[in-house]
């Protein structure tokens, strides 16, 4: 499948998209075309599962950011306080199945 997407009239950007089984067939074809500045949208049946986009170098590296606070001092939140016995409704659960 193709797709043309046109973004401010004169942008035009292809996006082909592919279902896994025919990526597997051709991935050399489908990267050449993501060579040539096209993103290729992989599809899980009909469902868009990943995107293979054109490496950038001048997009530059990951940066890992220093914690901005130790991970022990983070609060946690309040307890859950359910209306039933959650044990007692496993234990039903696991007889039915028995």
């Amino acid at each position: 499948m193709l797709s043309i997407v046109t973004t401010h009239d004169y942008h035009v950007t292809m996006m082909k998209s592919v279902r896994i089984a025919a990526l597997k067939a051709h991935l050399s074809e489908h990267l050449r075309a993501v060579r040539r500045g096209h993103s290729v949208t992989v599809l899980d049946r009909d469902e868009p599962i990943a995107r293979i986009v054109p490496y950038k170098k001048d997009a530059g590296a990951l940066v890992v950011r220093k914690a901005l606070r130790p991970f022990h001092s983070t609060p946690l939140p309040p307890p859950l306080d359910p209306p039933i016995n959650i044990l007692e409704l496993l234990f039903e659960e696991r007889q039915r199945w028995r």
